[in-house]
């Protein structure tokens, strides 16, 4: 008994502190998410893009999620936890200093491919974190883990569009009264490749210090084990279908909205304000998410998980469809406070269906996981309604179908009953 007591508590603290390394990976991969939206104003502009190609950044984004997710799951049951996070966070850094490059020479492609390696490493990253998260202590307190690293997820969401604004919408092209010259554009550029830079930087200074606490990671997860099981395998649950159609509907409207909004809050029928400032109101609508997440997982100790999230799709819907009848003040708020509705959405939908499917957990998971390349869809698509309207209204339209084709899944799920138990907990956000 005095011998086990010491033992168990090395043990707590070893599994604590690799913990807070690990839960420094949501904030990071959340930071890195939201940085596209205030990067698609500046490329826009800089580049002289259409809307249709300024948002192929959030396609060339999320598609990484497609391709990369079960490669992902094979590497980090080859390499464990700590070096394929490791490897996720150089394949990042390794991202970014792609993006100088296709600055020099004046290539907005060269920024794509830089985008789909970032988000390569942050696939990788998500799929080693999130069941790292869960195998760090109780299954009994899965939850309440999982939901305290989301909320730094939330956090790194709500503080990029503001940092990324500073930085990307000042100077250059974007001063009072520029012209767009060599000169301006070259200062536009430089700064595009300061905040990669820098952020590649902060992942550097994250891979050391998951470098120096491997030990203790590698300790804490010792027993745990990674089970790769092929997306293909879910094909043959209609739930895993619905549900995996759901999360591409989901990821596509929240994506769609937040990349569109800092041009959306800049139009003169709206706003009419400096883009750097519209790019960080941008924060309130990704800060609404994260308020709404610790809300809603009160709520949904109360109330039905589908029915609260049919109760949300259908204010986010009506929020949408406000925004395309409105102008100025009540359109941008209207915006904005999408944001709050879409918290609960990701984690409900995941776990509502993986309650349903017939096939394996992990199948599930993976098909769903894929599913979020609706990211690199549907702002796509709202890119060229953009191009084809004289304001950005219609836009909205776009996650307007989004969000009502969600209340049917909603519905569903509220008027069938789960199958199964054994869902430990949702994963972090994407």
């Amino acid at each position: 008994m005095t011998e086990s007591a010491p033992q168990t508590a090395r043990v707590t603290r070893g599994t604590g502190a690799a913990f807070a390394y690990v839960t420094t990976l949501f904030f990071a991969w959340g930071f890195a998410t939201s940085l596209i939206d205030p990067l698609m104003a500046a490329t826009r502009r800089v580049f002289d893009l259409s809307y249709t190609e300024a948002t192929l950044a959030a396609s060339a984004w999320f598609i990484a999620y497609a391709i990369v997710s079960v490669p992902a799951a094979a590497v980090l049951s080859r390499l464990g936890y700590s070096r394929a996070i490791i490897a996720a966070l150089a394949t990042m850094v390794g991202g970014c200093l792609i993006v100088p490059v296709a600055t020099i020479l004046d290539w907005y492609p060269g920024v794509l491919l830089a985008l789909f390696v970032i988000a390569s490493g942050v696939t990788l990253l998500q799929v080693a974190a999130n069941p790292l998260v869960a195998a760090l202590g109780t299954p009994k307190g899965s939850h309440a883990r999982l939901n305290f690293s989301q909320f730094f997820n939330s956090l790194g969401t709500t503080l990029g569009p503001y940092l990324g604004s500073t930085v990307l919408l000042t100077g250059g092209v974007f001063a009072a009264g520029a012209v767009i010259t060599e000169a301006t554009r070259a200062e536009s550029l430089r700064s595009i490749d300061f905040a990669f830079l820098a952020m590649g930087g902060f992942f550097a200074l994250i891979a050391f210090f998951i470098f120096t606490a491997r030990k203790k990671i590698n300790a804490a997860a010792a027993g745990s084990t990674v089970e790769v099981s092929s997306p293909l395998k879910a094909f043959s649950s209609k739930w895993a279908l619905f549900g995996a159609a759901a999360i591409f509907l989901y990821v596509g409207s929240e994506v769609t909205i937040g990349a569109l909004l800092t041009n959306f809050l800049h139009s003169p029928n709206i706003l009419d304000v400096p883009l750097e400032q519209a790019g960080k109101m941008v924060s309130y609508y990704w800060g609404g998410a994260m308020v709404g997440r610790l809300i809603g997982s009160i709520l949904l100790t109360r109330i039905n998980p589908g029915a609260l999230l049919a109760i949300c799709t259908v204010m986010a819907g009506g929020l949408c469809l406000a925004v395309t009848q409105t102008d100025g003040v009540t359109a941008a708020y209207a915006a904005i406070a999408i944001g709050l509705f879409n918290s609960i959405m990701f984690p409900t939908i995941f776990t509502l269906t993986l309650e349903r499917s017939s096939a394996a957990a992990s199948a599930t998971s993976g098909l769903l996981c894929t599913a979020i390349v609706g990211g690199a869809v549907l702002p796509w698509m709202a890119g060229m309604v953009a191009d084809a309207s004289t304001t950005l209204n219609p836009v909205f339209y776009v996650p307007l179908a989004g969000y009502a084709l969600l209340t049917i899944f909603a519905v569903s799920c509220a008027r069938t009953p789960a199958s199964r138990a054994d869902v430990v907990a949702a994963p972090g956000s994407h």
